[in-house]
């Protein structure tokens, strides 16, 4: 048989592991291993070391015992779920590593949002053992809810601010979620970060709490942030002191790519 008609050399652990992709992504909720498997007919045992490759390397996430798609597959597309950016230029390459870094650092969840274009956007996002990274789908109307957008929210002018609560109106995520503009805190936009970290506890999901520090530059707007499972809330203010002595030039270059 000549080269050109020999069978191409397949990897059965690639396809094992895109496969559990697939079935991943046909549930947006999230999957259990054992659903997972079922689905692809693997074998329970490959099914969990695959999955904890997948879940390292932040292609999948795992919250609550389920498995969804991460923000690697996100960063593949271009988009970052539902309410994310539509496909354009890619990110700035040095953000997701530094995130990465920082997330490993300070053992939490670790996000970057940017408002643009009159938007609040997850651009990226990094998770920690035990600190799965927040849920994209309703990041832009949650803004009022979570650490980076209360933060965002509190940078815009009161037009930016009221042009975006008329689009996206304080929705109860949780009993504890704010419900009026006037509760929101504010930012100058002149030195921003001497100002203490904005906070959120319980208010984008009961079991979550993060805070938020701001980035500046010029008129560009952002907001990087740690979020932690409730039962380590308590680490949330060393945690925040951590971060926003952790941004500098590094963090504005990559976010701002500048």
């Amino acid at each position: 048989m000549s080269r050109l008609t020999e069978a191409p050399t397949l990897i059965a652990s690639a396809q094992r592991a895109l496969r559990l992709l697939e079935a991943a992504a046909r549930h947006p909720s999230g999957a259990t291993a054992k659903q997972l498997a079922r689905d692809t007919g693997l074998a329970l045992g490959t099914t969990y070391h695959l999955l904890r490759t997948l879940v390292h390397d932040r292609y999948l996430e795992r919250r609550e015992g389920r498995y969804r798609t991460g923000p690697a597959v996100s960063g593949l597309t271009g988009r970052n779920g539902p309410e994310g950016p539509a496909p354009g230029p890619s990110r700035p390459g040095g953000l997701d590593g530094l995130l990465g870094r920082i997330a490993h650092q300070l053992s939490a969840a670790v996000h970057f949002a940017r408002y643009k274009d009159g938007e609040v956007d997850l651009v990226a996002a990094a998770p920690a053992p035990g600190a799965p990274t927040a849920d994209p789908r309703h990041f832009r109307s949650g803004a009022h809810a979570h650490a980076a957008g209360k933060t965002l929210l509190a940078l815009m002018s009161a037009e930016e601010r009221r042009s975006h609560l008329a689009r996206y109106p304080m929705v109860p995520f949780t009993p504890y979620t704010l419900r009026e503009p006037a509760h929101l805190p504010l930012l100058p936009r002149h030195g921003p970060q001497r100002a203490a970290p904005i906070t959120q506890y319980r208010e984008y999901a009961l079991d979550t709490a993060g805070a938020a520090v701001p980035l500046v530059l010029g008129g560009d707007l952002a907001a990087v942030s740690v979020a932690l499972p409730m039962a380590q809330a308590h680490r949330l203010p060393e945690i925040a002191a951590l971060l926003r002595a952790r941004v500098g030039d590094d963090l504005v270059a990559a976010a701002f790519g500048r």
